[in-house]
């Protein structure tokens, strides 16, 4: 894991080689940097389990590294700004990942669904050399 962590930007960054334990090693970077920034317990919880499914997407996909990015980012009108957790998630694969419609009894399939029910935004864009999948937060007070 090469990793970044400025808490007091509160903006973190790291890359995983495309390997098993990177989805448990992903996790447990974005808990601690969260914790650091000592942002709410729902909000931690809720970042952890989205990173870990979008890592685990990539995993499947891909045999490149996976960034992971944090970052509190101001949201809304300017007269009315808050703050957001924006995390994105990043691989060398250039297409978007697909939505499905799993069934009751499949056991995977519903990583982009938890996402867009979980995120207050989300969405996807390419890059030079693959895509990023990122959704955002939204942080109390």
């Amino acid at each position: 894991m090469v990793g970044l962590i400025k808490a007091e930007s509160t903006y973190a960054e790291w890359t995983f080689p495309a390997e098993p334990d990177a989805v448990r090693t992903a996790r447990h970077a974005v808990r601690d940097a969260l914790g650091v920034w000592r942002l709410d317990h729902s909000v931690r919880d809720t970042a952890v389990l989205l990173v870990s499914e979008l890592v685990t997407n990539s995993l499947q996909y891909t045999r490149g590294p996976i960034g992971v990015r944090l970052a509190v980012v101001p949201v809304g009108p300017a007269d009315l700004t808050g703050t957001a957790l924006l995390v994105e998630v990043s691989d060398p694969l250039p297409d978007p990942p697909t939505a499905r419609s799993p069934g009751p009894d499949d056991e995977g399939g519903r990583g982009l669904q938890l996402v867009a029910c979980s995120a207050r935004r989300w969405g996807t864009r390419r890059g030079n050399t693959g895509k990023t999948v990122w959704f955002e937060l939204p942080l109390p007070g």
